[in-house]
């Protein structure tokens, strides 16, 4: 179909314009001399989220809501039932940076948040929706993980695995002039909303077609497209025996999504939860919880039998979900 046709070629353009914009952005930091730890967090952290952010911002601005409450929800739990799977299978991931293991309470945390917000309605006997205060109160939160994961980020810069890790994958080379990295960024942001733009078109055409929601074609097509950086990230991190970067690229994904794609959305219009909407929520939080006891009881390890288990969960609940539309 044409239309699926055009939703892979504009995650294609999202993806690399998303690229592009970490790329010039990193330059730009380099020759600035900020630390490559910092440099490194952009590149795994905002840049592999990028896709998602504007896919959000657009959908919201052009009404198509359920396309991106679908899109947050998928992406966080492709991150998890899908990428985090095959990383455990490629290496059996054990937890050794603090950062990760803080961050992992606030990932449960940000996922019941959400959930009990969307749930806020319905016990009240109104529709369930993510609204503009809602959002609000998830970029306050977001706000203070940043202002905390800094302060720890500087504390433990020369002991934590993470960090050292990220130092070691951002390796940038500072561009011949000065113009070179502006005119990278400008062209990363023109293809991410070009690539946004022509995503949700095709989204919105091909949910006519096959008779499915918007909210399915985002939480399963375009969520798991836009989760393509994420993936390869997590697969480079476990090839290269370092677990705790393919962890936290994850995790902090997953927590920027929570608390800034989908507020981004929010702010702009209020977000109704579609039909499924909550159980896609529970879903996600049900993988996130499962991730506590996995790295703080026992041997503090997710295994390749764990792994196995992550991705069957994320296939059947992709089977149950389409058809039980």
């Amino acid at each position: 179909m044409l239309s699926l046709a055009g939703i892979a070629a504009g995650i294609a353009v999202l993806i690399g314009g998303g690229t592009l914009l970490v790329r010039g952005a990193s330059d730009i930091a380099t020759r600035h001399h900020i630390s490559p730890i910092v440099v490194g967090l952009v590149i795994i952290g905002f840049g592999t989220s990028a896709p998602e952010l504007v896919i959000n911002i657009l959908g919201a601005l052009s009404g198509q809501t359920e396309l991106a409450f679908g899109n947050a929800v998928g992406s966080n739990i492709a991150n998890l039932g899908l990428i985090l799977g095959i990383s455990a299978l490629i290496m059996p991931i054990a937890i050794e940076s603090s950062i990760v293991r803080r961050e992992l309470p606030l990932l449960l945390l940000a996922t019941t948040m959400i959930t009990v917000l969307a749930l806020d309605g319905p016990l009240e006997g109104r529709p369930a929706v993510i609204g503009r205060s809602d959002s609000f109160v998830l970029l306050l939160v977001f706000s203070i993980f940043v202002y905390i994961t800094v302060l720890d980020m500087m504390r433990v810069r020369d002991q934590d695995s993470l960090l050292t890790g990220i130092a070691g994958h951002s390796r940038v080379v500072a561009p011949a002039t000065a113009r070179v990295p502006w005119l990278i960024v400008t062209v990363g942001i023109v293809l991410l909303f070009a690539g946004g733009e022509l995503t949700i078109r095709s989204s919105t055409v091909f949910a006519g077609h096959v008779g499915v929601p918007t909210s399915v074609v985002g939480l399963f097509i375009v969520a798991l497209g836009t989760s393509m950086p994420e993936l390869v990230t997590c697969i480079i991190a476990a090839m290269r025996s370092q677990p705790d970067l393919a962890l936290g690229n994850v995790v902090g994904s997953n927590i920027f999504n929570a608390l800034v794609v989908l507020p981004a959305a929010g702010l702009i219009s209020k977000i109704s939860v579609p039909a499924g909407g909550i159980g896609d929520l529970i879903a996600s939080w049900l993988l996130a919880a499962v991730l506590i006891p996995v790295f703080f009881l026992g041997r503090a390890r997710l295994g390749r039998g764990m792994g196995l288990l992550f991705l069957a969960s994320y296939g059947g609940y992709v089977v149950f979900r389409v058809f039980a539309t």
